[in-house]
């Protein structure tokens, strides 16, 4: 596995090696020993899968306080824009993002730790994702911020006229000048 920092402290790619012959590939996509000797000791509890069509943009979540998660995510098939904000109290690249595209063909993964946004926008016709957090969810600790908050000024990659949302996602989202920034753990 190959770990490659981003330019946000403790946001990781993560590239498996393959292995190809006549029958296919292997890859080894988690790795408990690797990952914590690249600094990622995440215990993960719970395994998610969503599939989504062209223009999606889910995000962008977290979990609050106590029930922060952090995250490895990976696409089986199609291709995102992963995007991760630290929300983390003090921090110097507070409100900053970083966005990784994420495809089943490149393999990558990201590793996202606790106290960040993390969202995604679906780039190719549909996109299967899943991803790995280290705590169970809780709906009442739940925060969503608004996708295209002018703060954060993230770029989606889609045309405003393509882009879906859910309710949640266009109704409950708050602002990021709102948000109370996180305590680390």
């Amino acid at each position: 596995m190959n770990f490659i920092p981003t330019a946000i402290q403790g946001v990781v790619i993560a590239e498996p090696v393959i292995f190809r012959d006549p029958r296919g590939y292997f890859c080894e996509t988690f790795n408990e020993g690797e990952f914590g000797r690249s600094g990622i000791n995440a215990r993960f509890v719970q395994d998610n899968e969503s599939c989504s069509c062209y223009g999606v943009i889910r995000g962008l979540h977290c979990q609050t306080g106590s029930y922060s998660q952090a995250k490895l995510i990976r696409v089986l098939r199609g291709e995102i824009l992963d995007v991760a904000v630290d929300i983390r109290q003090g921090s110097p690249t507070y409100g900053q993002h970083v966005a990784v595209e994420l495809s089943g063909d490149n393999r990558r993964q990201l590793f996202i730790p606790r106290h960040f946004l993390h969202g995604f926008a679906v780039l190719s016709t549909e996109a299967v994702i899943t991803y790995k957090v280290d705590r169970f969810y809780c709906p009442v600790a739940e925060m969503t911020v608004s996708w295209d908050d002018p703060d954060l000024g993230i770029d989606w990659r889609l045309p405003a006229d393509r882009i879906l949302l859910s309710d949640k996602d266009r109704s409950r989202a708050v602002r990021f000048r709102d948000v109370i920034p996180e305590a680390a753990d």
